[in-house]
C-alpha cells in the first residue's frame, strides 16, 4: 500500500470508516467476510435487495442470515474450496429459492484479501442478481424456437405451393391449342420449378448464418440436371470453383442466377438435341470479392448479349438479381460457347471511385 495511503489513515477507526464508505459506494451487494465466513461489513445495496438489516447480519455466520436461507450448497464450495485453493473466483453462478424474494439467479464475485504479518484474511463477496436477465434469455430462446417452428411451417407451405403453381401451369401448357402459349407455359414452369429447387436446397442447408456455396451450386445443378437434361440429352452439368460461403439471402440471388443461365444455356448453346454440350458453374472467391460464372461450349451468340429468349425476360432477371448483389454483368461469347460471369469486386469499386 502507498505510503501516504498509510499514514493518512493510521487510526483503525478511519480505516474502517473508509473500508465501509468504499463498500457502500459500490452499486452492486458487497458483503466482507472473515476467515470464519461471519459477516464483517456489508453494502447498504446487500440490505436493500435482500431484505435485511444490519442488527441480524454483521457479526453473524454467512449460512445463518436470514434464518438460513444463505446455507446454499454452491455457495459453500465456492468459499470452502474454490476460494481457499484459489484466492479468486469471477462470474460464479449460483440459484436458490429465497422464502421472502423467490428464485434468484446470483452471479458471485469472490476474493481472499491477505494482510502484511499474517494477521488473518477476509473474503470480498460481491453479488449481481442475474435473475431478470436469465428470464429474458430463455423468453429469447423459446421466441427464437417458435420462429423455427413457423419458419418450418412456412417453408413447407411454399413448397407445396409451388408445386400446385407448377402443376396447374403444366396442365395448362398441355390443353392450351396455341404452340407460342404452350412454350411460354412450359418455359414459365421451369422457372417455377428452378425456384421450388433453390427454395428446397436452402431449406435443406438452414436459412440462418452463412452457406457453403460449392455443395449448395452442386446439389442445386444436380437437381437441375435431373429435372432439364435426364437422359434425353447429351448435356453434362458440373460446378468448379473455390467455393466459399455467402448469407443464406445472397445464395439464394445466387442460385435464381444459376438456374436462369442454365436454362437460357440448354434452350439456345445446344440447338442441335443430339450433340454433346456441357456446361460449367464456377464459383471464385478472393477476400470480400467473388465472381460467379455460367459458361457452355454451344454455338456462343455476339458479345454483351445474353443467351436469352425474345422476351427478355431472363436478362431482366439476371440483371435485378446482380444489382441485388451489388454486382456487375457481363458476358463473352464466340466461337467456342458463351460465357456469362457476375463479379463482385469491392476494390475495383474503390479505384473506380479515387
Amino acid at each position: 500500500m502507498h505510503t501516504g495511503f498509510r499514514e493518512q489513515f493510521t487510526a483503525v477507526a478511519d480505516a474502517c470508516a473508509l473500508a465501509q464508505a468504499i463498500v457502500d459506494t459500490v452499486r452492486e451487494p458487497v458483503l466482507v467476510l472473515d476467515r470464519n465466513l461471519r459477516v464483517i461489513a456489508a453494502s447498504r445495496s446487500f440490505y436493500s435487495a435482500f431484505k435485511c438489516n444490519p442488527e441480524h447480519t454483521q457479526g453473524r455466520l454467512l449460512y445463518e442470515l436470514g434464518d438460513g436461507q444463505w446455507d446454499i450448497p454452491k455457495l459453500r464450495v465456492l468459499l470452502e474450496k474454490i476460494i481457499p485453493e484459489r484466492g479468486v473466483m469471477e462470474g460464479y453462478e449460483v440459484e436458490h429459492e429465497f422464502s421472502d424474494l423467490g428464485h434468484r439467479t446470483m452471479r458471485l464475485n469472490a476474493r481472499q484479501v491477505f494482510y502484511e504479518g499474517g494477521a488473518g484474511t477476509t473474503i470480498l463477496l460481491g453479488i449481481e442478481d442475474i435473475t431478470e436477465r436469465r428470464v429474458l434469455e430463455r423468453d429469447k430462446d423459446e421466441l427464437l424456437r417458435q420462429k423455427d417452428v413457423l419458419l418450418e411451417e412456412l417453408q413447407h407451405r411454399i413448397a407445396n405451393s409451388l408445386q400446385i403453381i407448377a402443376s396447374i401451369i403444366l396442365m395448362k401448357a398441355k390443353a392450351v391449342q396455341s404452340e407460342e402459349t404452350r412454350l411460354h407455359l412450359q418455359d414459365t414452369h421451369k422457372r417455377v420449378m428452378s425456384v421450388a429447387a433453390v427454395q428446397r436446397h436452402l431449406h435443406a442447408s438452414g436459412l440462418d448464418g452463412a452457406d457453403e456455396l460449392k455443395p449448395y451450386l452442386s446439389r442445386l445443378c444436380e437437381a437441375l440436371a435431373a429435372s432439364m437434361i435426364g437422359d434425353i440429352r447429351p448435356v453434362s452439368l458440373k460446378v468448379v470453383g473455390d467455393g466459399g460461403t455467402a448469407p443464406s439471402r445472397h445464395a439464394e440471388s445466387l442460385g435464381l442466377i444459376v438456374t436462369e443461365l442454365v436454362m437460357n444455356a440448354l434452350k439456345h448453346a445446344f440447338p442441335d438435341e443430339k450433340v454433346e454440350g456441357h456446361i460449367t458453374v464456377r464459383f471464385e472467391t478472393a477476400g470480400t470479392d467473388w465472381k460467379l460464372s455460367v459458361s457452355d461450349n454451344g454455338i456462343g451468340k455476339p458479345d454483351g448479349v445474353f443467351a436469352q429468349d425474345k422476351t427478355g425476360l431472363g436478362t431482366g432477371i439476371i440483371k435485378a438479381l446482380a444489382q441485388q448483389l451489388d454486382a456487375r454483368v457481363a458476358t463473352l461469347a464466340g466461337a467456342n460457347g458463351t460465357s456469362v460471369s457476375i463479379t463482385h469486386a469491392t476494390f475495383a469499386k474503390a479505384v473506380r471511385a479515387a
